[in-house]
């Protein structure tokens, strides 16, 4: 379904757009670029399997803007009626909202569902043009009467934007391994301080002792029943955590068919039976650890699956960022480093936005010294 406005900035019509298949593939596909997590495809796969749906509060509202009948940026919206799926954590400010009777929800958020990986939000070839999309999604967010906007994992451009035009920014902490081009792992252990060292060749020993067998699948090679598999793997360990509904095996089947260039699975076995998988995402410049699960508990696996075999292929790949995912202060011990993600929110309540910028103020003070004391904490050698 398409919606048009009259209202024009610079000769450009906006449309919001709810069904990802009305716009071209083609032309949103060179407004993303290589990052397959922003590919018309991963959108497509999202909407297609019943993942970002409105059941689960994601209703599409991807805002366009057009010179005639060509794209020229675009922003994945999505109108939410809950918090979930989204990994910068409002809940607090929700239930504020709700405490002084005001509707938190529905709000606005620029985010890709379930990814928590920093990248480009406001998809356009020049900067004057992504200030103008912005512009459109708070005017957007204003005339629809929503209580906010957010816009989440910004790259450093995007968020300065933000900043730019009066949003609200916050800061947060991942870990991510770096590859300054280690010859192999041996090299990059030897970087490391003894005691780390030694706790991950322990942890590769017992899983090598319990006779697991690791191998990372590039999405070329990828069956149909190891995405199968893994999609198993991923959805029994989320039961187990007692999660809420995330991704599901028609997703991961079509990602593995439509992205396969940019898709890495790692599989583990024992006495030749599959027991564990983890999914990457693979671009030029990075891997993302995105998803695991596993049917088996086996000291170390873990490990092994989502962070030993993913740096292993980024030393044989010369890739130079492994990002592992949100959260984990456990990655600090084996050669991860404190990273800032940022977001950006305007509220539409002028009391809470004031009261939100003053808790982002002391929540970026204590990121700051948290960030410090993790850095005094660095796994590797004293130069």
């Amino acid at each position: 379904m398409r919606r048009h406005y009259n209202g024009r900035m610079n000769s450009l019509t906006r449309k919001i757009i709810e069904n990802i298949a009305d716009i071209s593939a083609a032309e949103w596909d060179v407004l993303a670029g290589d990052d397959p997590m922003l590919s018309h495809a991963f959108f497509l796969a999202l909407q297609e399997s019943g993942c970002a749906m409105p059941q689960f509060g994601w209703q599409a509202q991807f805002l366009t803007l057009w010179r005639g009948d060509h794209l020229v940026a675009a922003m994945p919206l999505y109108q939410k009626m809950n918090s979930f799926g989204e990994h910068v954590f409002d809940f607090a400010w929700a239930d504020a909202y709700q405490r002084y009777g005001l509707r938190y929800y529905p709000k606005l958020v620029c985010t890709v569902p379930f990814t928590p990986v920093t990248g480009r939000r406001f998809l356009a070839a020049s900067d004057e043009m992504r200030g103008l999309l912005l512009k459109h999604a708070l005017q957007y967010a204003k005339d629809t009467g929503v209580s906010s906007l957010h816009c989440l994992f910004l790259n450093e451009a995007d968020a300065l934007e933000a900043q730019t035009q009066g949003m609200l920014l916050r800061q947060d902490v991942q870990f991510h391994w770096q590859n300054p081009g280690y010859r192999d792992f041996d090299d990059f252990l030897a970087t490391l301080s003894r005691d780390k060292r030694k706790r991950i060749k322990q942890e590769r020993r017992r899983v090598r002792e319990a006779g697991i067998e690791v191998q990372c699948v590039t999405g070329h090679d990828a069956t149909a029943e190891q995405w199968s598999f893994f999609a198993a793997c991923y959805l029994h360990t989320l039961r187990l955590h007692h999660s809420p509904h995330q991704l599901n095996e028609d997703f991961f089947q079509r990602i593995g068919a439509a992205l396969p260039q940019h898709t890495l699975l790692v599989m583990a076995t024992r006495a030749g039976k599959p027991i564990a998988s983890a999914l990457n995402y693979v671009t030029r410049e990075a891997l993302h650890g995105r998803s695991w699960g596993t049917f088996e508990f086996h000291s170390g696996l873990h490990f092994e699956t989502c962070y030993y075999q993913a740096i292993e292929y980024c030393i044989a790949h010369n890739i130079r960022t492994f990002e592992g995912g949100a959260g984990g202060e456990h990655k600090l011990a084996r050669g991860f480093l404190p990273m800032a993600t940022r977001s950006a929110h305007w509220l539409a309540q002028p009391q809470f936005a004031q009261a939100v910028e003053d808790y982002l103020n002391e929540e970026a003070d204590a990121i700051a010294e948290y960030v410090d004391d993790l850095n005094e904490r660095s796994p590797f050698k004293h130069k």
